[in-house]
Order: C-alpha cells, then sequence, then structure tokens
C-alpha cells in the first residue's frame, strides 16, 4: 500500500497527445463527438472505448482474485508454522526481486507493448496459482513451496506493475485520464471490500474438509485451495480480455536511436532526481510504506488468529472494511471540488498522517469490529489521496518516460517493503501493540515533518514542464 498524491499542476494534454499511437480512434469521445482539450467527460463514458473496456474488465475480475490471495497465503503460513517470522519472510520474499527488477520492467514497458508483458504475466500466475490451489488441496504444501512461490510472483510482479500504469495513458485521452483512473481505482476499492469477505467465507465455510495421503484430516486448507483456485480462474478471464485489446503499432526505432536497458534507466532516475517535487514526493513514499506496508500486513492476520475471536473471517471483515473506506474515498474525490494547489500538499500530509494515527490504535484492539472500524477510517484517507496523486503522476510524466517515471514511482512504493515486513514479523513477536503503536507514531510524525520540506509542500503550485525531447528507451 502506497501514499498516493495527485495535483492538477498544469496542462500538458496537448503535448501527451502527440504521444505514439494516441489518436482518435483509440480513444473516442461519446457517442462520437470530438473531445476537447479540458472538455468534462463523463466517468462512464470511458467504458465506450473498446480497449478501455477490456482492461477494466480483465484488471476488475484480476484484482478480485488478488484480494482473496491476499487472505489466503498469510493465512496459509500461519496454519503450517504459527510464525509471524514466517510469514513476514514470506511475504518479504516476494518483494525482492519486485524491488530489484522494477526499473528494468519500467525500460522495457517504454520499449515494448504494455499489453504484450500484461499478458505474459497473466499466463504466469494463472500457471502459479493452479499449482499452488493443487499443492495445498493435496495437502503436499510446504513452506519451501511457498518461498519459491513468492519468489517467482516477486519477478513477475516488477515487469507487470509498471506495464498496467503505463497502458493507460496509451488507450485514453489525456482529458479522459481522471476519469478511467478514478472508475479503475473505485473499481479496486471494491474487490477490496469483496475480495477478503469472500476468502474469509471459503476458508471458514470450507474448512477441514480437505485430507493428506494418511487421511488425517486438515484443518482449514480446503478453503485456503479454494481461494487459490479462484484466483486462478480470475487470471484465466483476465488473459482472455488482454488478448482481444489490439493496440495501435508503436513507430519503429532506428538502431541508432535505440538506448540499451541500463542507460534508459538511468535517463528515468537521472529525470525523477532533477525534478526536486518528484524527488521528495518518491521519498515520502518510501517512508510510508517502509512504516505501514509491513506492520499492517503482517500485524493484521496476527491479531485475527491471537485476538479476535472469528479468526480467518475477521481477518477478512478488517481488510474488507480497509476496502470499503478506500472504495469511499475514491467516490468522495470524485465528487468534490479539488483543493486549491496552495493547500494540496497540507491536505493530502495531513490525512496521510491518518494512517499512522490508525496503524497505532489498533495495536490497543482486542475486537473485530473496532479493528473494522479504524481501517475504515484509515482506507477512506487512502482512497481519497490515491486517486488524485496517480492522475496527476500520469500527467506530469513525460510520454517517452512514462513507464520509467511509473516504474521509479513502484520502487519507491515496494523498495523497502520486504525490510519493512522482515522486521514486523520479527519484532511482532516480543510485542504487536507496542510493534504497532511505535510505526504508526512515527509514520504519522515523518509526514507531518515533510510539510517543511517546500517542494512537497507547495506541490499543487508546480508549474508544468513540457514535454523534453528525450532519447528512445
Amino acid at each position: 500500500m502506497a501514499l498516493q498524491f495527485n495535483a492538477a499542476i498544469g496542462n500538458r494534454n496537448a503535448e501527451r497527445s502527440r504521444r505514439p499511437g494516441m489518436n482518435p480512434e483509440n480513444h473516442p469521445a461519446p457517442d462520437g463527438a470530438t473531445a476537447l482539450p479540458g472538455a468534462p467527460i463523463a466517468r462512464w463514458a470511458v467504458l465506450r472505448v473498446r480497449n478501455f473496456r477490456l482492461l477494466w474488465l480483465g484488471q476488475l475480475v484480476s484484482m478480485l482474485g488478488d484480494q482473496v490471495h491476499l487472505i489466503a497465503m498469510p493465512w496459509l503460513v500461519l496454519q503450517l508454522t504459527g510464525s509471524p517470522l514466517a510469514l513476514g519472510t514470506v511475504l518479504a520474499l516476494g518483494g525482492i526481486p519486485r524491488a530489484l527488477l522494477m526499473l528494468i520492467g519500467g525500460a522495457l514497458t517504454d520499449r515494448f507493448s504494455p499489453r504484450a508483458i500484461l499478458l505474459a504475466s497473466a499466463l504466469l500466475r494463472l500457471a502459479l496459482t493452479a499449482l499452488l490451489a493443487a499443492l495445498v488441496w493435496g495437502v503436499a504444501i510446504e513452506l519451501w513451496n511457498l518461498y519459491a512461490i513468492a519468489l517467482v510472483f516477486g519477478v513477475v510482479d516488477a515487469f507487470s506493475f509498471p506495464a498496467g500504469a503505463a497502458m493507460m495513458p496509451e488507450i485514453l485521452a489525456p482529458e479522459q485520464l481522471q476519469a478511467g483512473n478514478a472508475l479503475n481505482q473505485g473499481s479496486f476499492q471494491l474487490t477490496q471490500l469483496v475480495g477478503p469477505a469472500l476468502a474469509g467465507l471459503l476458508i471458514a465455510l470450507l474448512g477441514g474438509s480437505a485430507t493428506g495421503p494418511d487421511g488425517e484430516m486438515a484443518p482449514g486448507l480446503a478453503g485456503i485451495a479454494a481461494a487459490f483456485a479462484f484466483d486462478s480462474l480470475t487470471f484465466l478471464i483476465s488473459a482472455a480480455t488482454l488478448w482481444r485489446i489490439r493496440m495501435p503499432e508503436r513507430p519503429r526505432i532506428a538502431p541508432g536511436e535505440q538506448q540499451n536497458v541500463w542507460a534508459a534507466i538511468r535517463a528515468g532516475i537521472v529525470y525523477v532526481w532533477r525534478d526536486p517535487t518528484l524527488r521528495g514526493i518518491f521519498t515520502v513514499v518510501a517512508a510510508i510504506n517502509f512504516l505501514f506496508a509491513g506492520p499492517l500486513v503482517v500485524g493484521a492476520p496476527v491479531l485475527a488468529d491471537t485476538r479476535f475471536a472469528e479468526g480467518a473471517a475477521g481477518y477478512g471483515m478488517v481488510i474488507a472494511a480497509l476496502g470499503g473506506g478506500s472504495l469511499a474515498g475514491t467516490l468522495l474525490a470524485g465528487l468534490l471540488p479539488p483543493p486549491s494547489p496552495r493547500r494540496l500538499g497540507p491536505l493530502l500530509l495531513g490525512l496521510a498522517a491518518l494512517l499512522g494515527v490508525g496503524l497505532a490504535t489498533i495495536g490497543f484492539l482486542w475486537s473485530t469490529w473496532a479493528a473494522a472500524a479504524v481501517t475504515l477510517l484509515m482506507g477512506a484517507a487512502n482512497g481519497y489521496v490515491g486517486i488524485l496523486y496517480l492522475t496527476w503522476l500520469q500527467k506530469a510524466a513525460p510520454a517517452a518516460m512514462m513507464g520509467r517515471v511509473m516504474s521509479l514511482q513502484m520502487f519507491a512504493s515496494v523498495g523497502l517493503v520486504p525490510v519493512s515486513m522482515a522486521l514486523a514479523g520479527a519484532l511482532i513477536q516480543v510485542s504487536i501493540t507496542g510493534f504497532l503503536a511505535s510505526a504508526g507514531l512515527l509514520l504519522a510524525a515523518t509526514l507531518l515533518a515533510a510539510l517543511a520540506n517546500p517542494a512537497i509542500r507547495d506541490m499543487g503550485l508546480r508549474p508544468a514542464a513540457g514535454v523534453e525531447a528525450m532519447p528512445a528507451p
């Protein structure tokens, strides 16, 4: 989970509309009319764009499977080992290749088709989740299997994450981006509401129906296997929708104009480093995810397993509440007028600080319903901040740099998460209450201290820069 900012910091629609591969046929205006730059586009009108409609449908189904997986995997590790340290290690292992290879994924996204990368990723995930479901159902699953699968998932994610973020500007006109992002993010928040509850019910209702080779009952594994099988099915549907998308052919690049991958990565890093606003925000995002992701992802299932009477169902309720709050925040971001440019930075930093306050609070709770109420508020703050940030970044990044800027943003989001999860797994064993309270209060203090940086505080006043001439990736 990442803090996400956005501001309408300048109109770059004219420059973005000249991006190779974008033309009126790819993103027609509603009812066939010509979309004027800056003209308001109805949120649902973007569904008339065939490529977006297919992408949105595939992502909606896939994201639902992701949320089911998010509950099933931690619960499986806890049932096999009972160890928060093992849980943190499994989750951290998947984050290592994701962080190390993310920049390569962004560079390749700028060079090749994002659709092709997403399609290959969906097929690989389909195979992995099907294998995982079979191993769990046959009670043949071992901890080393989870380490290996987490590692491969991390490699796949490193390429699919930047490809997914970079594909949206290729299939929608600039004036349609905010509507498309709002619909896509709103759908994601909806899956956060439904998916965890579905996973919790599957595990609770089907628990204890799987048997191993010796005929002994394996409590809870049948429900977990069913959750992974459902996730596998969603990747099959996602691959089918991606297969039907037809992207415009990209202009051919002369061999002498093409950068190698390492030079392309370096150009992206230099671009972000020289921009004080992007540099400052990406640093804040990294700090947030280090202090928030590990404590929440590892702490929530441990709380459910050790404190909440509802067990797996309670864990699903807490995460579902987080998704419900995020959905509400996303809807508010689409309905409320945007804050003034001068107030944008302080408002978003203040709202994000609520994540830290909420994290500190849930460490003291013993009630599932109380924890769900807190995560509902946390989700609302995150959802409001997130939808605005994504659109800003898509407009702020040069067209030729889109994949690399997105990969750097995601690197900031996930780079320290493996360390965060591993530390969370170790420190939670000492005191879960003390650890969550310390991490949450430190997060809130860090965000409030970031207001002293004028590049972040005045992010809404950042002047729009024209699209610079960049070497071909």
